[in-house]
């Protein structure tokens, strides 16, 4: 039987990519930097960083700006907390945390996933800890009393809470976030992104806000790489921010196009973990085999949670609704659902 033919065009749909692109705005900004490529950019990011404290309502030496919230990983794991203490996080998450802790040699251990209680007890021998909200890969949100118990054992032991806020910018208004917290005097600090809803993947940038001595100290680590984000990224961050209808078009959009998408798997008879993201996970019998064939067979790319400890779910991004019908359709035919034999019929 002859395989089908794969599609030129890959779908993308494994990085949690915004399909609806970056502001205009942010675009021609970008254009613009281009124009003085042979000048180094401003190694202090002032301009981001200023434009994130007037509208966060925080001050300057509350930011800082990086390429990507990656970076910002790296540098918070060379330089907050005891580092004579391994790093605490929860399993079945971003594994980025955990990588950056081991490779400066900080060590990180895990506390089942979703148990906030325990991860709260290991603040006492932790020298920082990391937690993702919203969660990557599940799409979830800490609620209030969750996220209290963190900043409130952050603040009892002084061991660092970093909250990787990346996909915060999807999730609905009263969603517990660091900047809440930032007057408790806990050693609090969140990670942001312009790649997700921003649609800024390309260039790279993000930031940190948070206390101000955390900031200072992820500042002077980050001075061995002072020019790690380029002129067009600070200039399209900032027009980027100055837009907000764009944002809140994207945040409209694609929370109708996650609710579609959810009623397309319920209409084939699959469900979805709850999200507040740009992006569902998905149960499958086989998630590493689902993910090799969807882009071996069909052309398209989901992730496989399993890369974070999640296995038997896809983590796929929400799409436009050609794409989801395209995905949807693929998805039948790498993982059918298994139909029981002699189903009772049900009582008429």
């Amino acid at each position: 039987m002859t395989a089908p033919a794969v599609p030129r065009t890959l779908l993308r749909l494994h990085l949690s990519e915004s399909p609806y692109g970056p502001s205009p705005h942010a675009l021609r900004a970008a254009h613009e930097a281009i124009d003085a490529t042979g000048v180094y950019p401003d190694p202090t990011r002032a301009a981001p960083a200023g434009a994130i404290a007037e509208l966060l309502g925080v001050r300057a030496d509350e930011i800082a700006v990086a390429n990507g919230s990656d970076e910002l990983v790296l540098l918070s794991a060379l330089s907050l907390g005891d580092r004579q203490r391994p790093g605490v996080t929860t399993a079945g998450t971003f594994p980025g945390y955990r990588i950056c802790l081991e490779n400066v040699g900080r060590g990180c251990r895990e506390v089942p996933s979703p148990d906030v209680a325990a991860l709260a007890d290991a603040f006492g021998t932790a020298g920082i800890a990391y937690v993702c909200n919203p969660h990557n890969p599940t799409g979830g949100v800490l609620d209030r009393g969750a996220f209290d118990l963190l900043v409130e054992r952050a603040g009892a032991t002084g061991t660092p809470l970093v909250v990787d806020e990346a996909y915060l910018d999807f999730a609905p208004p009263g969603t517990p976030q660091v900047l809440d917290y930032l007057g408790s005097g806990a050693p609090v600090l969140a990670l942001r992104t312009f790649s997700k809803a921003h649609g800024l993947a390309g260039l790279r940038i993000g930031y940190a806000v948070g206390r101000a001595d955390l900031v200072a100290r992820l500042r002077a680590a980050q001075g061995t790489m002072p020019f790690s984000v380029n002129r067009a990224a600070q200039a399209a961050a900032v027009a980027a921010l100055a837009d907000r209808g764009h944002l809140e078009r994207v945040r409209r959009d694609n929370a109708l196009a996650r609710e579609r998408f959810r009623a397309g798997l319920a209409a084939r008879g699959r469900h979805a973990l709850p999200s507040v993201t740009n992006f569902l996970a998905v149960p499958v019998s086989d998630s590493a085999t689902a993910e090799r064939l969807l882009e071996q067979d069909h052309g398209i790319l989901v992730r496989d949670a399993g890369r974070f400890g999640l296995a038997g779910h896809l983590r796929i991004s929400v799409g436009e609704a050609p794409q989801q019908s395209r995905l949807l359709d693929a998805l039948d035919a790498v993982a059918p659902l298994a139909v029981p034999l002699n189903t009772p019929q049900e009582h008429q």
